[in-house]
């Protein structure tokens, strides 16, 4: 017996000391694994485990795996008159103005400090709930219409959400209809860079020189990373904070370049210079970019290719403004399409890839809002006409053709 009481604790000792790989990470990131850096509007990503911010805009968050990853630049193909890309920079920013981030703006023809003042105002969380209980509203009204319409073979066919915006909490609402208030904008530092004041200091200058606008917009932005202390050179002042970069409609004859009025430009790598030298400075540093370019004017394709790969999310607008569509009774509820073109692969070897391919934007009275593309199951009473009359049409002319060689048979077998 004396055995047994002296082996029993020599017995449990080892266990007490052995320890498990699978180790809880706590709040102070304990069991040995890197703790992420907490930062105002920012959350980790479950599947890379990088900061992710907000674009401005929670439908597209959804859609780019949960929002754009500290460091990563996002490339924003503008349509045809610049109207929805413009709404998509400016949600960018003012998602900056709400967290509390710094802003840097860039514009080749707005002054900088006129597109922090027309930034559209947060909605309260009460006009959210009413919007997207509105949208439940809507959504379960047009289900229940749509259930006796549908074939009853495509019932029980699982649904994908309509509207990515309600299943987000991550970013914030805004109201296209007020402007920012001021008390708002004076809380945040925000630096500019006016295009047309830049070149009236250097009017010398040739107007196709890289170095006329590209490389003093790099200075301006490597200035800032260093001095603020959003590359980790310096410590910051108070908490470490994040700095947003946007730049609009790079690419342009504004900006001293010519890719979009020759198919041979003077300077064919200038912009995909300032593009590599500009993603070296994001990764190493607290920042995020949004550049809007004007694909669609840039004559030389190969161009366009380059820049691509040298971005980390690009995204392209096609509106429906001036097409066939606008007219088209199947987009009457949308206002333009948006493509996917690219979606980084971060510390991982897939990246985030949404389940809805086909996706459309519409802008209502206060909100820009990304949804899944959906066209109605049946068509109209007039289309429906119009359609069966060209199907009899068709039919006739088969009948026609394929008589003598069906033998005096007018219905054929196939």
């Amino acid at each position: 017996m004396a055995a047994l009481a002296t082996g029993g604790p020599a017995q449990q000792q080892p266990s007490a000391r052995a320890t498990t790989s699978f180790q809880r990470k706590g709040p102070d990131g304990g069991g040995g694994g890197g703790r992420l850096a907490v930062l105002p509007g920012t959350r980790p990503s479950v599947r890379h485990g990088q900061l992710l911010l907000s674009s401005g805009v929670p439908s597209l968050d959804y859609v780019l795996g949960g929002g754009l990853a500290v460091g990563t630049l996002l490339l924003i193909e503008e349509d045809v008159y610049g109207i929805y890309s413009n709404l998509l920079f400016k949600h960018f920013l003012s998602e900056g103005i709400v967290c509390g981030h710094h802003l840097f703006v860039a514009s080749d023809k707005e002054d900088p400090a006129d597109i922090v003042k027309e930034l559209p105002s947060p909605l309260l969380n009460t006009a959210v709930n009413e919007i997207e209980e509105e949208a439940t509203a809507v959504k379960s009204k047009q289900d229940s219409q749509e259930s006796m319409r549908i074939a009853w073979r495509y019932q029980n066919i699982p649904k994908l959400e309509v509207t990515q915006a309600a299943c987000s909490k991550f970013g914030h609402y805004f109201d296209l209809s007020k402007t920012m208030a001021p008390e708002l904008i004076q809380n945040i530092k925000w630096y500019g860079f006016p295009l047309l004041e830049e070149k009236a200091l250097y009017p010398d200058i040739k107007s196709c020189n890289m170095a006329c606008g590209y490389t003093r917009l790099l200075h301006s932005i490597q200035k800032v990373i260093h001095q603020q202390g959003f590359d980790g050179s310096t410590p910051q002042k108070k908490q470490r904070n994040i700095l947003r970069i946007g730049i609009q409609s790079i690419g342009s004859v504004l900006w001293g370049d010519d890719i979009c009025s020759t198919e041979n430009p003077q300077n064919i790598h200038s912009l995909t210079k300032f593009m590599y030298a500009l993603r070296g400075l994001l990764r190493t540093s607290l920042s995020a970019c949004i550049i809007t370019i004007p694909a669609h004017l840039i004559q030389n394709k190969a161009i366009m290719e380059r820049v691509t790969n040298l971005s980390d999310t690009v995204v392209g607008l096609e509106s429906f403004i001036g097409s066939e569509r606008e007219t088209n009774p199947l987009y009457k509820d949308y206002h333009g399409l948006i493509h996917i073109r690219q979606i980084p692969r971060l510390n991982s070897l897939s990246c985030d890839v949404s389940d809805t391919k086909d996706l459309a934007f519409r802008l209502k009275r206060k909100l820009f809002i990304i949804e899944q593309l959906h066209l109605p199951p049946d068509l109209s009473d007039t289309v429906s006409r119009t359609s069966k009359q060209d199907l009899a049409e068709s039919a006739k002319l088969l009948s026609s053709g394929c008589t003598a060689m069906a033998i005096g048979k007018k219905h054929l077998d196939f």
